[in-house]
C-alpha cells in the first residue's frame, strides 16, 4: 500500500486571513509547514465524479444544466493512499470555539458551491469524506488530507473556517471574494478550488492537495535556488499571472509563502486573500507584503496589474540570492525608502540574462515593466525551458 508516512504538516493552502501589510519578513526563518511527499499519484482528477446529481434544488440558480459541473476525468493510478489517523480535530474544535451567526453575515457566509450561479457542483458535507490527518492550521480553522466516500476516492485538503469568527475579524467579504475568484480559476499553475459547502458554524473549503507543500520550505532549506530551477519557476508564474490578468484578477501578494509545488514539482499560486477582480484595473488599497510592494503602492499612489510584474521580478532576485531586493534590517521605513528609489543592487554570481530581466521588470513607471508576455520569451527563460514539455510540471 502506498503511504504519506512523511507527512506530518501541509501549508494551510489559501491561508484566509486579516493580513497586516506592513510586517516584513526578515531572512528564511519561517518554520515549514510541510515535508516533501511521495510521489503517490500522477495527477489528481477534480472531485465531481459522475454521478446521479441530486434532486433539484429551490436554491440552486437554473443554469443551462440542472447537472453539477464535472469536469473531464484524468488519468489516476488506483492505488490505495494512507491519508493517516484521524485525531478528531473538526469535532474537538468544533465543541469549544465558533458560534452561529446571523442576519446579513449568515448570508454572506452561507457558501455553498451547489448554488454557484457559473459552476454548480454535486451537494457536499463533511460525512461525505473519510478524514484523514491534519495538514495544518489557519487563523479560522484546521486543514485536513481527506478521500472522497464516492468512487474513485479522490484526495483533497479540507479547510474548516469559523464563521463567527470571520465575522469578530470583519473579512466576511474578503473571504466571499475570495472563494468566488478562486472557484472559476482553471489553470495548472492556480491551485484549484474544488467546491465549498458549509454548515451552522463552520464554511469548508475542498482544496488542490499540493503534494510537494510550500515552496517557500524549500527555499528556506537551500538558501536559493540554481538558475534552471528559478527560471522555470519564473516561467510558470509568468504564464498563470498572464492567465489571472486576462481574467482581471490582479493577485497583488505574490511571494514564496504563497506558492506551493504540486505532485510533480509543478508550482502553483495560491491565497488569494488580497487578490482582487478588478476591470477597471485600477486601486489603491495598500496590501500585500512589505518587501514586495511596488513603489506606486509605497508612494500611495493608483496602481493596477503590473503590481504583479513589479513582484515577479523581486521573486526572481530571491530565488537566486536568496533574500528580497530591497530588505533591510535596519527599519520599515528604511524598507519603503529603498522601494521608491528603486536601491537595486544585484550580485554578481547571477548571471547576466537573469540580471536583465530582473532590471526590467524592477522599474519605478509600471509602464515601464517588461510585459508578461516578453517575459515568457525572454532569453533566460527559453534557455531553461525544457523543449516538448509545459509550463505546468515537470522537473525543476
Amino acid at each position: 500500500m502506498a503511504s504519506i508516512a512523511s507527512v506530518t504538516k501541509q501549508i494551510a493552502a489559501l491561508d484566509i486571513s486579516s493580513k497586516k501589510p506592513t510586517n516584513p519578513r526578515s531572512g528564511h526563518t519561517k518554520q515549514p509547514s510541510q515535508t516533501n511527499v511521495a510521489k503517490l499519484l500522477t495527477k489528481y482528477a477534480a472531485p465531481n465524479p459522475p454521478s446521479k446529481p441530486p434532486p433539484p434544488s429551490t436554491l440552486r440558480h437554473q443554469t443551462t444544466s440542472d447537472k453539477p459541473e464535472i469536469l473531464p476525468p484524468k488519468a489516476v493510478r488506483k492505488l490505495p493512499v494512507d491519508i493517516g489517523k484521524y485525531d478528531g480535530g473538526f469535532e474537538i474544535d468544533n465543541e469549544k470555539r465558533g458560534e452561529k451567526v446571523y442576519g446579513e453575515a449568515a448570508e454572506d457566509l452561507a457558501l455553498d458551491s451547489s448554488t454557484s450561479r457559473t459552476r454548480p457542483t454535486r451537494e457536499w458535507k463533511l460525512n461525505d469524506f473519510d478524514i484523514g490527518r491534519p495538514l495544518g492550521k489557519g487563523k479560522f480553522g484546521r486543514v485536513y488530507m481527506v478521500r472522497t466516500k464516492c468512487e474513485p476516492h479522490y484526495i483533497v485538503a479540507l479547510k474548516c473556517l469559523y464563521k463567527s469568527e470571520i465575522v469578530q475579524s470583519h473579512v466576511e467579504k474578503q473571504i466571499r471574494r475570495e472563494i468566488e475568484i478562486q472557484q472559476n480559476l482553471r489553470h495548472p499553475n492556480v491551485l484549484r478550488l474544488y467546491g465549498y459547502f458549509h454548515d451552522e458554524k463552520r464554511i469548508f473549503l475542498m482544496l488542490e492537495f499540493a503534494g510537494q507543500g510550500e515552496l517557500y520550505k524549500q527555499l528556506s532549506k537551500r538558501g536559493r535556488f540554481t538558475e534552471r530551477r528559478s527560471s522555470r519557476y519564473i516561467d510558470q508564474m509568468a504564464d498563470a499571472l498572464q492567465y489571472l490578468h486576462s481574467k482581471h484578477v490582479i493577485h497583488r501578494d505574490i511571494k514564496p509563502e504563497n506558492l506551493l509545488l504540486g505532485i510533480n514539482g509543478e508550482l502553483k499560486i495560491g491565497d488569494f486573500g488580497w487578490s482582487v477582480h478588478a476591470p477597471g484595473n485600477r486601486r489603491m488599497t495598500l496590501c500585500g507584503t512589505l518587501d514586495y510592494l511596488p513603489p506606486e503602492m509605497v508612494e500611495g499612489k493608483h496602481h493596477n496589474e503590473k503590481v504583479d510584474y513589479w513582484a515577479l521580478g523581486v521573486l526572481t532576485y530571491e530565488f537566486l540570492v536568496g533574500n528580497p531586493p530591497f530588505e533591510d534590517k535596519s527599519s520599515v521605513h528604511a524598507t519603503y525608502r529603498r522601494i521608491a528609489r528603486v536601491d537595486l543592487k544585484i550580485p554578481p554570481e547571477v548571471s547576466p540574462e537573469a540580471r536583465d530581466l530582473i532590471s526590467k521588470l524592477l522599474k519605478h513607471n509600471p509602464e515601464e515593466r517588461l510585459p508578461l508576455s516578453e517575459v515568457l520569451r525572454h532569453p533566460w527563460i527559453v534557455k531553461y525551458r525544457t523543449k516538448g514539455t509545459s509550463r505546468g510540471g515537470g522537473d525543476v
